[in-house]
């Protein structure tokens, strides 16, 4: 290997090993977005809605009552101006259990509005249930705006006229599914929205996002609730409450972070169906659009298959990853003994990972949270300086050279660090490198250089191969 540049015009013909995209990091636009709350009791058709303001399928959609169960952010636009619009659980006045946590979590949705769109199923009409939640409105003193869904066809749009007997002036009538008169609701929506404050000039980076991740039932909603001191996503003992990420700002050692909150991976993408095959799209969306990956695990139980895959699934997005484990207050002396092993045994493959014990619970440890999340953020926008990369890359080859294949060992000519967010290297050699040497490089450069909790992603690019004459070909 070289101290200096080499000629990379020998590796001109060899395919540059391609690597997953950066994250985009620029935050939502600066300034302030008004907020668009969509109440209405269970299976009205408001995340239908929802889909059709934003135009595109995000919030999950099945034609049962109670799919979404949180109150559920989404950026939207319309004729130039930007909103956030908020999907919510059922409204029902009497609930019980876990429906009076999803009625809460839509209240809640209201005090935090500034217009309210309450949606009333025209083919049904106004119903006792419609009423009372007219009631719980008008306590809000919010503006809101009366909307009458699955008015498919002319002869319902009629039927809507009745809905003025709930005394909240004018309603809509539209058809959530197929879009009839969605352009006239959002321009009353725009109508009733408080002025816009002037923009800030001036770009900064938002706040980092962080996906919590895992199977279902491992305490991903009660570590939001706890994190954020308030109820922001609805906790049942049943498995499988959160369908919708559900994304919360929260404040961690005085530092802002975008929390999502996940639906629970149970199987694989292809084999789910209905609303979990959406939830597992949705999930799988927000790992993307995340910067770090907090995988929760049960602590009190055995490392399974489904924790494996959702380890793999925020490794192969190329997040940052935090594993929480999650329930130890639960956990005694012969567990922990067993949990060691099973670690040292399942997550062999990924001991980079910053690790964290925490109870959601009790509040047990939560504050080491933020400083593990730093930690894997600054490993997984950590760069080395291509002088210092090639010195120490030059020392450990020296010192043990790949074996030697075909009457010769490849060496390493050249290393640059092609990229972060992860750290991405590119090697330069004389030939193809064995897979195991390139796992070896890797490891003992997570030795001198940290990188602890970021994947790394190391390429080999071989020195094209002379044919006569002097021309080249693609070697490798």
């Amino acid at each position: 290997m070289t101290d200096f540049p080499v000629d990379l015009s020998e590796f001109d013909d060899v395919p540059f090993p391609s690597f997953s995209t950066d994250p985009e990091t620029a935050s939502a636009p600066n300034g302030w977005q008004p907020i668009v709350a969509v109440v209405g009791r269970p299976n009205v058709g408001k995340s239908t809605l929802v889909n059709r303001i934003i135009g595109r399928r995000q919030a999950v959609v099945e034609d049962v009552p109670g799919v979404t169960r949180d109150r559920v952010p989404y950026d939207a636009h319309w004729n130039g101006r930007r909103f956030t619009v908020v999907d919510t659980g059922g409204w029902e006045p009497d609930a019980k259990d876990r429906a009076a946590a999803i009625a809460a979590q839509a209240e809640i949705a209201v005090q935090t509005a500034d217009v309210v769109v309450f949606v009333v199923d025209a083919m049904v009409g106004a119903t006792d249930m419609d009423e009372k939640a007219v009631r719980m409105l008008r306590r809000s003193a919010k503006p809101v705006i009366l909307v009458g869904n699955k008015a498919d066809n002319q002869n319902l749009e009629l039927e809507v006229n009745s809905l003025w007997s709930l005394g909240l002036g004018e309603p809509f009538p539209i058809s959530a599914l197929h879009g009839r008169g969605s352009g006239d609701l959002l321009d009353a929506i725009l109508s009733a929205m408080p002025p816009a404050p002037a923009i800030i000039e001036g770009v900064r980076r938002g706040p980092r996002r962080v996906a919590l991740v895992g199977r279902p039932n491992v305490g991903k909603s009660s570590l939001l609730n706890r994190l954020a001191h308030e109820e922001r996503a609805v906790v049942d003992s049943v498995a499988g409450t959160t369908v919708d990420p559900v994304d919360s700002l929260v404040e961690m050692d005085g530092e802002i972070f975008q929390f999502i909150d996940t639906a629970g991976l149970r199987k694989r993408v292809n084999q789910a169906s209905g609303t979990e095959y959406y939830a597992s799209l949705r999930t799988a969306g927000a790992v993307e659009g995340a910067e770090v990956g907090v995988v929760l695990l049960d602590a009190g139980e055995v490392i399974s298959e489904q924790d494996q895959r959702v380890l793999t699934s925020v490794v192969e997005a190329g997040r940052a990853l935090v594993i929480a484990f999650n329930k130890w207050d639960l956990v005694d002396e012969d567990r922990r003994f067993y949990l060691d092993k099973e670690i040292d045994r399942e997550l062999k493959r990924i001991p980079w990972a910053v690790r964290v014990n925490i109870s959601a619970k009790t509040g047990r440890a939560v504050d080491k949270l933020a400083p593990a999340i730093r930690k894997a953020l600054a490993s997984w926008e950590q760069r080395i300086q291509t002088g210092a990369l090639n010195q120490w890359l030059t020392a450990l080859t020296q010192a043990t050279p790949h074996p030697v294949r075909g009457g010769r060992a490849p060496r390493v000519l050249f290393a640059t660090q092609a990229g972060v967010a992860p750290p991405r290297f590119v090697l330069f050699t004389t030939g193809p490198f064995d897979a195991g040497y390139q796992r070896f490089v890797e490891r003992k450069l997570r030795e001198e250089f940290g990188f602890e909790g970021s994947p790394v992603e190391i390429a080999v690019r071989p020195r094209k191969k002379l044919g006569p004459g002097g021309r080249g070909k693609a070697h490798g």
